[in-house]
């Protein structure tokens, strides 16, 4: 922990904080091991609870603590209650049980619980339900029994993650197609993977796979934890699309959602007892306002149960890597972030923290790491929290990356609110590289997010509705062409001094068209806008290609040069007048001219001394540019007597980007 000081001053004061937080940790780790066992052995709630096949018969178990009865209904029992299907209550743990003969069920049945409280009664999805479909005529969902003959038989089992930097394409399997409908598990490993390890991205980060009632919630409303979703297609469908992954040498994270729960008290965990406060808080506490779901109580060790064994549930069934923990920063504050600005680290140790949350995090990553010793997690915060990348021991949470969620709002604010050629490119510079240096991060010039209705992506944001009629090679504009060279420029910069690592949403590499907004009411059902036009950059007639050619080129250097490696990337040179920044990383330097009227001849940069070479032109033809620059050519730094550094003399077109390689 005194290292963390070391590297922070500024935190020694709250260094009692971090002690208590660290004490707080282990004591809920003993609570749950009895100072006896791993804590990845007690994350095994999906082993014991929901319906399984055990020494040759059903068995079926619930905690339910507040419930008066429970029955199984479904096919077995015509959808009624009945005697022999009725569970019996461990009235001191509150755990609910049922043993079945073997022909009781078939794979493919399907069931829910009918739950009685206090003189009233209501269907529930089982907490731990491995598989729930929705009727596609009524539109109900129950829980199925996946029981099937023979189990998933895996082909890649000796995958390991990437070490080094992280190049993480962001996707969605229900959008990843082009046809107007809902993808599939098995479309997205046939069509879109390919696709992925072409682009040269080496993580492969899912969302929306925990099943959620409402589609246009992007899958952030979770509803059943344990349960893929089925509108996707089958459980042994997503494991052919990570085996896939793993074959094309992609590591798969997974976006969980551990900060908050659907409402649905049907589908979901709400009043799955009859009360409000079951593995949520109760009163106001328990539902977040902005987001209308349910916050669960960290404090609860049934709460942690359920979680930590759904981190290795997911680990351990579906082979996936690893977890980017979504909306932590909502997690770990009751103010939730909402309206918040963090200016100071009083906000980080105040009564506006959440403790218990704090700890199940810490816990979370313990078991990922003791379950999979190379998995990945990510940290989703926009507050800034101090330590959350670190390991426990040194005063942190246990991530392994956080994300730099200031990057993308920061290039929102710098297109809307500058003219081109008033870019601040001082404050920019900042923005890219704000960031803890003993903590790891992940930049991104844009993700999901950005691409929701309501927003809009970068390339929108530039070219606006140029693009629809201005796409073709052969057809000139200004405004394309404006919107073209500067998201290049954009994601070069955001990648060449990011931190340890990368992100790109699906689509976004190509500059995709449009907005993201999935089917409901309002658009008459329509998914014309939730899916991804890969014919628009497979198109040899239109402008995307140059934009996927640039990114799959960036991506490659990158990788080649393992560029984030290097620690901080080193200012060479910045003028906020002629719109010009250059740094070195990994020797090599990068220079970025983004005036959009003044090309610069024989510029000044200062470099370490030698030969270099063009290694990337973003101005190149292959790239949709001007071919202003010579490829390949060669540039000697010269002696600057008065100072005694070395300089290179270029000729620096408007906006462009180069990269130039040692020799």
């Amino acid at each position: 922990m005194a290292r963390l000081f070391e590297k922070d001053p500024y935190l020694k004061p709250y260094a009692h904080m971090y002690r208590k937080r660290l004490e707080r940790i282990r004591s809920t780790e003993q609570t749950l091991t009895g100072k006896e066992r791993m804590l990845s052995d007690v994350a095994f709630g999906h082993k014991h609870y929901g319906l399984h096949f055990e020494k040759g018969q059903w068995v079926f178990r619930e905690w339910a603590p507040n419930a008066e009865a429970v029955f199984l209904i479904g096919d077995v029992t015509g959808w009624q209650e009945d005697a022999a299907y009725s569970l019996q209550k461990d009235a001191e743990t509150g755990k609910w049980e049922i043993w079945l003969p073997p022909r009781v069920f078939s794979h493919g049945d399907l069931y829910r619980l009918r739950v009685h409280w206090h003189g009233r009664s209501g269907d529930r999805i089982p907490s731990y339900a491995r598989r729930v479909v929705q009727d596609p005529d009524t539109k109900i969902f129950n829980a199925q029994v996946w029981h099937p003959e023979k189990p998933y038989e895996w082909k890649v089992t000796d995958f390991k993650a990437p070490e080094g930097p992280l190049y993480i394409y962001e996707a969605h399997v229900g959008m990843a197609q082009e046809e107007e409908k809902v993808g599939t598990y098995a479309e997205f490993a046939e069509k879109v993977i390919p696709r992925i390890k072409e682009a040269g991205y080496n993580v492969l980060q899912l969302m929306a796979v925990q099943e959620h009632p409402y589609y246009g919630s992007f899958g952030y409303q979770v509803s059943s934890f344990f349960a893929p979703s089925s509108r996707f297609g089958t459980p042994d469908e997503l494991k052919a699309l990570v085996d896939a992954a793993h074959g094309a040498g992609l590591a798969v994270v997974m976006d969980i959602v551990h900060s908050h729960a659907v409402v649905n008290e049907v589908e979901g965990l709400s009043r799955l007892d009859g009360t409000t406060y079951q593995y949520f808080h109760g009163g106001e506490r328990g539902t977040h306002d902005a987001w209308g779901t349910r916050l669960f109580d960290y404090g609860k060790i049934q709460v942690l149960h359920f979680l930590l064994s759904n981190c290795r549930y997911w680990l351990d069934e579906y082979g996936f890597d690893g977890f980017r923990f979504d909306g932590i920063t909502s997690m770990m504050y009751l103010h939730h972030g909402l309206g918040k600005a963090f200016v100071s680290y009083d906000d980080y140790f105040n009564g506006s923290v959440d403790m218990d949350a704090l700890v199940y995090l810490a816990l979370a990553n313990q078991v990922i790491k003791e379950v999979k010793p190379g998995a990945v997690t990510i940290a989703e915060d926009m507050s800034g929290m101090p330590g959350l990348a670190l390991p426990l021991e040194q005063g942190g949470i246990g991530f392994d990356f956080r994300f730099a969620m200031g990057v993308p709002d920061y290039w929102i604010r710098v297109i809307k609110g500058y003219q081109d050629e008033e870019w601040p490119i001082g404050q920019l510079w900042h923005e890219l590289n704000n960031r803890r240096s003993e903590e790891k991060t992940i930049s991104y010039a844009e993700s999901h997010d950005q691409a929701l209705v309501g927003d809009q992506t970068i390339i929108f944001r530039l070219a606006g509705s140029r693009m629809y009629d201005h796409m073709h090679k052969d057809d000139p504009d200004m405004d394309v062409d404006r919107a073209i060279a500067l998201h290049k420029m954009i994601r070069l910069i955001t990648l060449a001094a990011a931190g340890h690592g990368y992100l790109n949403f699906m689509g976004n590499e190509f500059g995709h068209p449009e907005w993201i907004d999935f089917p409901r009411k309002e658009n008459n059902w329509s998914c014309r806008y939730a899916r991804r036009q890969w014919s628009l950059v497979d198109n040899g007639e239109l402008k995307y290609q140059y934009l996927g050619n640039f990114d799959r080129k960036m991506i490659d250097i990158a990788k080649r040069l393992k560029i984030p490696e290097d620690p901080r990337p080193n200012l060479l040179c910045i003028n906020e007048q002629d719109n010009v920044v250059a740094f070195e990383r990994k020797q090599h330097v990068f220079v970025f001219n983004f005036h959009p009227t003044t090309s610069f001849t024989d510029y000044s940069i200062y470099a370490p001394p030698g030969k270099y070479r063009h290694l990337l032109d973003s101005d190149d033809a292959d790239f949709g540019g001007h071919c202003r620059l010579a490829p390949g050519k060669f540039h000697f730094t010269m002696k600057d007597h008065a100072t005694g550094g070395n300089y290179l003399q270029l000729y620096l077109p408007t906006r462009t980007a180069i990269v130039l390689a040692p020799q």
